[in-house]
């Protein structure tokens, strides 16, 4: 075995002095803590179901849309839902993809659905759409004066 010299020792007996406090294991360390695990949502959709049918919620057919209004004039929609009802306990339940949309977005198909508590909201579209439309038309027709032989003639 070669020889090491001094100062190389010196340097090992520096380093292990230094280090001696910082161990990874043994009589004394702190106890690893133990990682919790993630509860699966598929049990929590068990219980959902357990105590709808606890309810006496029946599947309603047949429903291709539900669209709710939001009192800031967006609309969440729901794009073919599975909707169960228990009217006896007043309770209805809406599962499926659900997209919040503007109400200019739906508009056609839902005014037969839009109460009066969207009323404004349906106003503030129709003043929108309004005012567009008159700029719109200034902008066509252009101003010729009076005398419609001198202007064809330019």
């Amino acid at each position: 075995m070669p020889e090491v010299s001094a100062d190389v020792l010196a340097a090992r007996a520096k380093l292990a002095e230094r280090f001696n406090a910082v161990r990874t294991g043994g009589k004394g360390t702190a106890r690893r803590t133990k990682l919790s695990k993630h509860v699966n949502n598929g049990a929590d959709d068990k219980q959902l179901q357990a105590q709808l049918k606890r309810l006496g919620v029946n599947n309603i057919p047949g429903i291709e849309e539900v669209n709710m209004f939001k009192e800031d004039g967006e609309v969440l929609h729901f794009a073919s839902p599975k909707v169960q009802a228990s009217v006896g306990a007043n309770t209805y339940v809406i599962s499926g993809h659900a997209e919040n949309k503007k109400l200019e977005e739906l508009l056609p198909g839902v005014i037969n659905q839009i109460g009066a508590e969207n009323l404004m909201s349906l106003k503030r579209i129709a003043e929108g759409f309004s005012g567009g439309m008159e700029e719109k038309k200034d902008e066509d027709i252009p101003d010729i004066g009076e005398n419609f032989e001198e202007v064809s003639k330019q």
